[in-house]
């Protein structure tokens, strides 16, 4: 398959690119330092995630794209003086500029990764994490509420990934999946969330549903 990852250099976007190669797919990966990631089965592309010109001219042909925007930069800093390098709203601007050149061209599969407590796992954060994301996180989460309305208002054959805490290290075994937001653990590997997100683009099993990621020992599949 042909796949666009959008926000290509980011920690789960990196790991995206990595196992989708594994698997024999080819890449293009967009972000702002795109081209660092040029190699057998990439085709890196430096570019702005929210520039429309840029993303419709890499959409067409596709058959599938993963977003993986986000603000790399420290939380703390972004919540007292907004991201340096990065709009603050990257990830709904991005999303809404992907949807409508998916749109435009006919590409249907639509994998984007937002956070676990977005939408219908709100009410299930831990109370700590609910303090996190009302006193540190509270702009970016609402932008990526505003980034999910946008993937689910798409019309398209879209998969809303949402992990718990992501950490680097690997873990064994394949992600806990629940379209319910069930969760098994704190926390999940990116390259755990990495395999689902590539598990999204080739499967049908959780079109159209928002499924929380975290490690534990077995995945629950969306009954069909």
């Amino acid at each position: 398959m042909q796949v666009l990852v959008v926000g290509a250099t980011g920690g789960s976007g990196r790991a995206a690119v990595a196992e989708l190669v594994a698997r024999g797919h080819t890449v293009t990966a967009l972000s702002r330092h795109g081209s660092t990631l040029t190699g057998p089965g990439v085709h890196g592309t430096d570019g702005d995630a929210t520039d429309a010109a840029t993303v419709d001219a890499l959409v067409a042909g596709l058959d599938a794209v993963v977003v993986t925007l986000g603000i790399s930069e420290s939380p703390v800093r972004v919540r007292l003086l907004g991201p340096a390098r990065t709009p603050a709203d990257v990830r709904s601007r991005g999303t809404r500029t992907v949807v409508d050149a998916m749109q435009r061209h006919g590409v249907r599969r639509l994998v984007v990764q937002t956070s676990y407590g977005v939408g219908a796992t709100r009410p299930l954060l831990p109370l700590v994490s609910r303090v996190v994301f009302a006193v540190l996180l509270a702009p970016q989460i609402a932008d990526t509420e505003r980034q999910a309305r946008i993937v689910h208002d798409s019309g398209l054959d879209w998969v809303e990934v949402q992990p718990v805490n992501l950490v680097d290290t690997d873990m064994p075994g394949p992600a806990f999946a629940s379209v319910t937001g069930q969760q098994r653990g704190l926390t999940v590997s990116r390259a755990q969330v990495a395999r689902f997100l590539v598990d999204a683009v080739e499967d049908d099993a959780y079109v159209r549903s928002g499924v929380a990621l975290s490690h534990g020992p077995a995945r629950a599949r969306v009954p069909r």
